[in-house]
C-alpha cells in the first residue's frame, strides 16, 4: 500500500493545526482529512474509516479520551490505529496513553515534522506487519 492510498483523519478543534498536519503529511503522499472536534470526528470515522487517526485530547465538545473510548468500544473502529497529539505533557498523561489506554503513539505539541512523519510511518508499518503475521 502506497502512502497515496493511505487516509489519515485528524480529530482536532483547531483548524490551523489541522492545516499544518495536512501540509506535512500530504508532502509524504498521505491524504489527510480534518474533523473539528470529537463528535464530528466520531461521525467521520463511522462514515469512512481511515487508515489512521490522529487525536487531540483537549477539545471543547468532547474529551479526546472519550473519543478514544468510543472508538475502542465499537467493533468497526477498534482496530484503527490512534496517535495522540496533545499539549498534555505530564508523564502521567503519556503513561496513561501508551500503557493504560494502549494508544499506538503519543506526540507532544509542539512537534516537529520529522517526529510526526516518523510516528505515522512507524504505526502504519507496525499495523501492516501485524496483519501479515495474522494478528
Amino acid at each position: 500500500m502506497t502512502n497515496t492510498s493511505r487516509r489519515v483523519l485528524y480529530i482536532e478543534d483547531e483548524p490551523d493545526i489541522v492545516e499544518l498536519v495536512r501540509l506535512i503529511l500530504s508532502q509524504q503522499g498521505y491524504q489527510v482529512d480534518g474533523a473539528s472536534g470529537g463528535k464530528a470526528g466520531l461521525d467521520a470515522v463511522r462514515q469512512a474509516p481511515p487508515d489512521l487517526i490522529l487525536l487531540d485530547l483537549m477539545m471543547a465538545d468532547m474529551d479526546g479520551w472519550e473519543v478514544f473510548r468510543q472508538l475502542r468500544a465499537d467493533e468497526k473502529t477498534r482496530s484503527i490505529p490512534v496517535i495522540i497529539i496533545t499539549a498534555k505533557w505530564q508523564e502521567f498523561d503519556r503513561v496513561r496513553g501508551l500503557h493504560v489506554a494502549q494508544v499506538d503513539d503519543y506526540l507532544l505539541k509542539p512537534f516537529s515534522a520529522k517526529d510526526l512523519v516518523g510516528s505515522v510511518e512507524r504505526v502504519l508499518e507496525r499495523r501492516v506487519n501485524e496483519s501479515k503475521a495474522g494478528k
